[in-house]
């Protein structure tokens, strides 16, 4: 099938403003080079595969961050808890020691894993695939853990950060197991 170019009939504002209607889980994606920890906040983290195991966020290109997660060939995915919009900031600008005071978690895999977060999924970096202005980023899973925590996820949903509401997270009992099995 042969695609033509079509124009859009929108402008940048609301391409983002119909898109800031679709929620999106916050994480921040560590790594560590020879010049030491980095990491970035992203939107976009997913799942790709079970099978293998493979998940997935986007970048900007131009990222100065993913350029050193591309130098060091992996990284870890800390998962933020809904008291973690403090950690997203941090770790969203640009120019900072986005590590400065922030506590890690010792782990096998050596890109970091940020304290409190709701669960860390270590990678090796799979492949990367220009697409637009950003790149995807595919990571293989090689360890993650999740603590038995009941908390919720950070979420950014129409340019804001926030959270769900406690009444339809499950908090207790084999959720996993009653909701998956529907899939």
């Amino acid at each position: 099938m042969i695609m033509t170019s079509v124009q859009p009939q929108f402008d940048a504002t609301t391409f983002r403003r119909a898109l800031g209607h679709v929620p999106t889980s916050v994480c921040v994606v560590t790594s560590c080079d020879d010049d030491g920890p980095t990491g970035m906040t992203v939107g976009s983290f997913t799942s790709i595969s079970l099978d293998p195991p493979l998940v997935g966020f986007f970048a900007d290109s131009g990222s100065a961050t993913l350029q050193r997660v591309r130098r060091a060939g992996r990284f870890t995915v800390n998962m933020l808890a809904d008291d973690q919009g403090a950690l997203c900031q941090v770790f969203a600008r640009k120019g900072a020691d986005r590590f400065a005071g922030v506590p890690l978690v010792a782990g096998d895999h050596p890109a970091p894993r940020l304290t409190d977060a709701l669960g860390w999924i270590d990678c090796e970096l799979e492949s990367v695939v220009p697409i637009g202005d950003h790149d995807a980023i595919v990571g293989r899973v090689v360890n993650l853990d999740v603590p038995p925590l009941p908390r919720r996820p950070l979420v950014f949903y129409r340019g804001t950060l926030c959270q769900l509401d406690a009444r339809t997270v499950p908090s207790k009992g084999n959720w996993q197991r009653d909701h998956y099995a529907e899939w």
